[in-house]
């Protein structure tokens, strides 16, 4: 259902470059004439092509995209991108065309140049680890709009251009698309950017061309095995942001061993940050900054963070878990290493006018409470690896007087190497156990929930009932139908999204609204 993918931000107001100039400034080999012709865009596919396109065609699974230069050229394109296979394929296009040995390696900068990304102002803030980058990210914004700012964002949730909010496609999006978000960002006067960056965009090349004020590392854990062999290459996967190349200043978690990794092999300058608790003592000890967990309830965390000469801070984020206190303070440090004073951040981060002090944020589906006062608590999380499940019922179960459910399935054609973990830590941390579905795109959803329940039967504790359920709209009404008062319902994986992948369909679909739509029929309104 291609409808429901989110459209890619542009320019509104693109200023042309000289095609001729862009041959001349990176010496590239060219054929047809390339004088006069003005380019106001980039893009990879006919389908998000505007007039004045590069169009930039690369070797696919199945095809080569340059054989799709006749469709782009009637389409608007004024040029074509691609390697020397791609510029034989598209001999008779009837477009310029530019040869580069790696189309999508080259794709980063051509975008850079084409969208004037280097004459942005903006601070640019990147954060990649396996859990935590979408909280980092969307607390930094709103710490750095309590600044006074105006603010970008770009996430595996949303994207932001100040007040403009748009549904996300990728966690980091393609090369083209980041830097056409940017020229958008740069029209309506942004100021600072905070950018989510997965493992897949550093291996794909989709923030070349960006080189971040401050990265931040979160933590490494067992996820995405499906596109890298083993953990070391997935970490140095991460490690690349922490590159010359890539940024300036880095901050790094210390809470999982690989954050002394990072720490030992960056190649840029960085500080650290440890919690009290959750770090090794040794950790905490050689920190820069360190995080105490003073309070904790169902409507926020508060903590202290310290740093070098005994500057602190004390405030508040709006989530359950130490966890997410540890990924404000990670956002906090990462504004310190930009320039920020403590002080100035601490001051914005005071209640004024009757309000509550504290990082003020929305996070979709991020532990998101989807129900009233009255009945069970249920909470929407994205969580979707084990050590985002063990987190996040540890924190929901601190709250919660009676007994923990938790809902949940796994992705299709994904990382299957983790299933049985996932299960087996579900099963771990729950009293009431009900597995369904998720995303289960072209493979068997009855085979995954088989996976996941064989490893639902390895935990050591075992729920008081395990169930299989299907569809999840069933799998959620079947949690509410067994919770009471003062039980607490985790719906982990489907959180923000508002689709469902069967088939390569993109079904409309939300579990915020299903978990509220299962509460009312139940009598909790």
């Amino acid at each position: 259902m291609t409808s429901r993918i989110p459209p890619v931000l542009r320019p509104e107001h693109p200023a042309p470059r000289s095609l001729a100039m862009l041959v001349q400034e990176f010496g590239l080999e060219h054929r047809g004439s390339v004088d006069g012709v003005e380019v106001t865009g980039v893009t990879l596919g006919t389908g998000d092509l505007h007039p004045g396109d590069i169009f930039v065609g690369i070797q696919g699974a199945n095809s080569h995209g340059a054989s799709f230069a006749g469709a782009a050229k009637e389409g608007g394109a004024v040029a074509l991108v691609t390697d020397a296979a791609g510029a034989e394929l598209a001999a008779d296009a009837g477009l310029p065309i530019v040869i580069v040995d790696d189309p999508r390696g080259a794709l980063g900068e051509l975008s850079a140049w084409v969208y004037r990304t280097a004459e942005s102002s903006a601070l640019l803030f990147g954060t990649t680890g396996t859990n935590g980058k979408t909280s980092t990210s969307y607390l930094l914004e709103a710490i750095l709009r309590q600044l006074g700012l105006v603010t970008g964002l770009s996430s595996t949730a949303e994207r932001h251009i100040g007040e403009l909010t748009v549904v996300s496609r990728l966690t980091t999006p393609e090369a083209s698309e980041m830097h056409a978000l940017l020229a958008r960002m740069r029209e309506a006067g942004v100021r600072a950017v905070a950018v989510e960056v997965s493992a897949q965009a550093l291996s794909r090349r989709r923030v070349d061309g960006l080189v971040f004020d401050v990265v931040g590392f979160t933590n490494l854990s067992h996820d995405h095995l499906d596109d890298y062999a083993d953990m070391e290459e997935y970490f140095q996967a991460k490690l690349a942001l922490f590159e010359p190349e890539r940024g300036k200043r880095g901050v790094v978690c210390l809470d999982t061993a690989w954050g002394a990794r990072v720490v030992a092999e960056s190649r840029i300058p960085v500080t650290t940050i440890a919690t009290v608790g959750h770090a090794s003592t040794d950790d905490v000890e050689s920190a820069a900054w360190v995080v105490e967990i003073l309070e904790e309830n169902a409507a926020h965390t508060e903590f202290r963070l310290t740093g070098p000469d005994g500057r602190s801070l004390v405030t508040r984020e709006p989530l359950i878990g130490w966890h997410m206190a540890a990924n404000a303070a990670l956002a906090i440090v990462m504004l310190v290493e930009a320039g920020f004073e403590l002080e100035a951040i601490g001051a914005a981060l005071e209640g004024r006018d009757g309000e509550d002090g504290g990082i003020r944020a929305y996070l979709p589906g991020r532990t998101e409470r989807v129900s009233g006062d009255r009945g069970p608590s249920v909470y929407v999380d994205f969580g979707h690896s084990p050590d985002a499940f063990e987190n996040t019922l540890a924190a929901v179960r601190q709250f919660t007087s009676g007994r923990t459910i938790m809902v949940f399935g796994a992705d299709g054609d994904r990382d299957a190497t983790k299933r049985s973990e996932m299960a087996r830590v579900a099963a771990e941390g729950s009293d009431i156990l009900v597995i369904t579905d998720h995303h289960p795109r072209f493979e068997d959803p009855t085979s995954i929930r088989k996976t996941l329940l064989e490893g639902a039967r390895l935990a050591e504790h075992q729920p008081e009932s395990t169930y299989e359920v299907s569809p999840p709209e069933m799998a959620i009404r079947k949690a509410v139908s067994l919770a009471q008062q003062g039980d607490s319902i985790l719906w982990a994986g489907p959180g923000h999204q508002d689709y469902r992948d069967i088939r390569g369909v993109r079904t409309p679909y939300s579990a915020r609204d299903e978990a509220r739509a299962a509460l009312h029929e139940a009598g909790w309104v």
